[in-house]
């Protein structure tokens, strides 16, 4: 008879650190041809991408794949969270005709399925919806065919932005939990675990139709316990879409990084989390929030 999964997610909690990181953790070096016209265009059209602004390990496989998440709201966030690299401060004023850009952007990707995201704007009076909002329009415009997933900042839990970000009809509604309810304030400070499940239950209050997600990134000191619990705690606020990556500390700055799950270990959380009723779960080490974001629309069967 196998390991259940509890028995492989306990195995190697007390293991020390190795001084390099694990051979599951190696990526090709980002280029190609398909590359480089990406971040030409970006370029061009004066955008953003999360991909580069939070150093993100799979900008190679992605963008040689024609796929990038974009960061509307410019790349200065006003929260300072202990894990993330991009960086903080006071922002500018937002560009009115970056929705455009990012819909144009898109029409010459030729893209199926496009995720936008934002730094968190609290010093906008809607947190930057509108700007969410626009941009859902500006793509269904000019490419009705591509389907939309917003990655949005908790907006504060204004229902006001959740529902003006909704009205503009995203075919996936994403926001990310990030890690266990003990490690917010350190790991978190600007943001409240609570408020992240109400978030998702006004989500499907307003349209309820529409496909929840949320991603964590594991690695910063949490207990396989506590994840678990988190995993419920989503599934009691019908969230439909997991993803569970490996956290890799930015910089010496940056939260101090705990353990490294193994690949059998992210397996293993896939299986607890479709067996708690998510409709699908991305686990694995490089796992991102956007990453394999069309196969994980159709493994959902939202396409």
């Amino acid at each position: 008879m196998g390991e259940t999964f509890y028995q492989i997610l306990g195995r190697h909690r007390a293991d020390p650190l190795p001084e390099r990181k694990p051979s599951w953790l190696k990526v090709k070096a980002p280029g190609g041809e398909t590359y480089a016209h990406l971040k030409h265009l970006m370029r061009e059209l004066n955008l953003h991408t999360v991909c580069e602004e939070a150093h993100c390990p799979n900008i190679g496989e992605c963008w040689d794949h024609g796929t990038a998440t974009f960061m509307v709201l410019g790349d200065v966030c006003t929260r300072n969270c202990a894990y993330c690299a991009v960086a903080h401060g006071r922002p500018p004023k937002y560009d009115t005709e970056e929705p455009a850009r990012v819909a144009a952007a898109i029409a010459e990707l030729d893209l199926r399925h496009a995720v936008i995201t934002s730094v968190d704007r609290d010093d906008l009076p809607d947190f930057g919806a509108y700007i969410f909002a626009e941009t859902i329009r500006q793509i269904r415009d000019r490419i009705p065919s591509c389907s939309v997933e917003v990655l949005v900042p908790d907006f504060q839990g204004s229902k006001s932005s959740i529902a003006a970000v909704l009205e503009a009809q995203p075919d996936i509604y994403n926001h990310n939990t990030e890690t266990v309810p003990r490690l917010y304030k350190r790991a978190r400070p600007g943001g409240r675990y609570e408020r992240v499940m109400n978030i998702f239950r006004t989500a499907k209050r307003i349209a309820p139709d529409v496909p929840t997600k949320t991603g964590m990134i594991l690695g910063m000191g949490e207990t396989v316990e506590e994840v678990l619990l988190v995993m419920r705690d989503l599934r009691e606020v019908d969230v439909d879409i997991l993803t569970l990556g490996q956290y890799l500390r930015p910089s010496d700055a940056h939260i101090a990084l705990d353990r490294y799950y193994t690949p059998q270990e992210f397996r293993a959380l896939f299986e607890a989390g479709m067996e708690m009723g998510f409709r699908h779960v991305e686990s694995g080490p490089l796992v991102r929030s956007s990453y394999h974001a069309w196969e994980q629309v159709q493994a959902a069967g939202v396409a």
